[in-house]
Protein backbone atom coordinates (compact mmCIF):
# COMPACT_ATOMS: atom_id res chain seq x y z
CA UNK A 1 0.00 0.00 0.00
CA UNK A 2 1.31 3.43 -0.89
CA UNK A 3 -0.99 5.66 1.13
CA UNK A 4 -4.49 6.57 2.09
CA UNK A 5 -7.39 7.34 -0.18
CA UNK A 6 -8.72 10.87 0.28
CA UNK A 7 -12.35 11.68 0.95
CA UNK A 8 -14.29 14.87 0.33
CA UNK A 9 -17.78 15.14 1.84
CA UNK A 10 -20.03 16.83 -0.73
CA UNK A 11 -23.39 16.61 1.10
CA UNK A 12 -24.00 15.82 4.76
CA UNK A 13 -27.44 16.17 6.31
CA UNK A 14 -29.89 14.12 8.39
CA UNK A 15 -30.94 11.99 5.38
CA UNK A 16 -27.82 11.39 3.30
CA UNK A 17 -24.05 11.77 3.20
CA UNK A 18 -22.35 11.94 -0.21
CA UNK A 19 -18.57 11.53 -0.33
CA UNK A 20 -16.11 11.57 -3.23
CA UNK A 21 -13.25 9.09 -2.70
CA UNK A 22 -9.98 9.45 -4.62
CA UNK A 23 -7.30 6.77 -4.66
CA UNK A 24 -3.78 7.08 -6.03
CA UNK A 25 -2.40 3.76 -7.30
CA UNK A 26 -1.94 1.49 -4.28
CA UNK A 27 -3.90 3.76 -1.91
CA UNK A 28 -6.47 2.30 0.49
CA UNK A 29 -9.34 3.47 2.67
CA UNK A 30 -8.13 1.60 5.75
CA UNK A 31 -10.23 -0.97 7.58
CA UNK A 32 -13.75 0.31 8.31
CA UNK A 33 -17.36 -0.76 8.98
CA UNK A 34 -20.26 0.86 7.13
CA UNK A 35 -22.91 2.03 9.59
CA UNK A 36 -25.46 2.88 6.85
CA UNK A 37 -26.78 1.30 3.65
CA UNK A 38 -24.85 2.79 0.75
CA UNK A 39 -24.51 3.11 -3.02
CA UNK A 40 -21.20 3.40 -4.88
CA UNK A 41 -21.08 5.18 -8.26
CA UNK A 42 -17.71 4.70 -10.00
CA UNK A 43 -16.31 7.73 -11.82
CA UNK A 44 -13.36 5.66 -13.09
CA UNK A 45 -13.23 2.17 -14.60
CA UNK A 46 -10.94 -0.43 -13.11
CA UNK A 47 -10.44 -2.94 -10.34
CA UNK A 48 -10.48 -2.38 -6.60
CA UNK A 49 -9.28 -5.02 -4.15
CA UNK A 50 -11.66 -5.64 -1.25
CA UNK A 51 -10.00 -7.01 1.87
CA UNK A 52 -12.82 -8.57 3.90
CA UNK A 53 -13.05 -10.77 7.01
CA UNK A 54 -13.56 -13.80 4.72
CA UNK A 55 -10.57 -12.97 2.53
CA UNK A 56 -9.60 -10.79 -0.41
CA UNK A 57 -11.44 -10.40 -3.70
CA UNK A 58 -11.37 -8.13 -6.73
CA UNK A 59 -14.26 -5.87 -7.68
CA UNK A 60 -14.33 -4.80 -11.35
CA UNK A 61 -16.08 -1.43 -11.72
CA UNK A 62 -17.45 0.42 -14.73
CA UNK A 63 -17.93 4.18 -14.98
CA UNK A 64 -21.49 5.11 -13.99
CA UNK A 65 -22.57 1.56 -13.06
CA UNK A 66 -23.70 1.83 -9.39
CA UNK A 67 -24.00 -0.91 -6.81
CA UNK A 68 -25.78 -1.12 -3.43
CA UNK A 69 -24.65 -2.69 -0.16
CA UNK A 70 -26.32 -2.91 3.22
CA UNK A 71 -25.00 -1.49 6.47
CA UNK A 72 -22.52 -3.66 8.37
CA UNK A 73 -20.02 -4.26 5.55
CA UNK A 74 -16.47 -4.50 6.96
CA UNK A 75 -13.50 -4.08 4.64
CA UNK A 76 -10.49 -2.19 3.37
CA UNK A 77 -10.62 -0.98 -0.24
CA UNK A 78 -7.35 -0.83 -2.22
CA UNK A 79 -6.72 0.67 -5.68
CA UNK A 80 -4.77 -2.02 -7.56
CA UNK A 81 -4.81 -0.06 -10.83
CA UNK A 82 -1.83 1.79 -12.26
CA UNK A 83 -4.00 4.93 -12.46
CA UNK A 84 -6.00 7.07 -10.03
CA UNK A 85 -9.46 5.77 -9.14
CA UNK A 86 -12.47 7.83 -8.02
CA UNK A 87 -15.99 6.97 -6.89
CA UNK A 88 -18.95 8.63 -5.21
CA UNK A 89 -20.32 7.00 -2.05
CA UNK A 90 -23.93 7.77 -1.06
CA UNK A 91 -24.82 6.75 2.49
CA UNK A 92 -28.52 6.62 3.36
CA UNK A 93 -29.19 7.55 6.95
CA UNK A 94 -32.31 6.14 8.57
Amino acid sequence: MTGRATSTVLIDNDRVRVTRWRFAPGAATGWHVHEYDYVIVPLTAGTLELVEPEGTRDSHLTVGAPYFREAGVEHDVVNTNDHDFTFIEIEMRQ
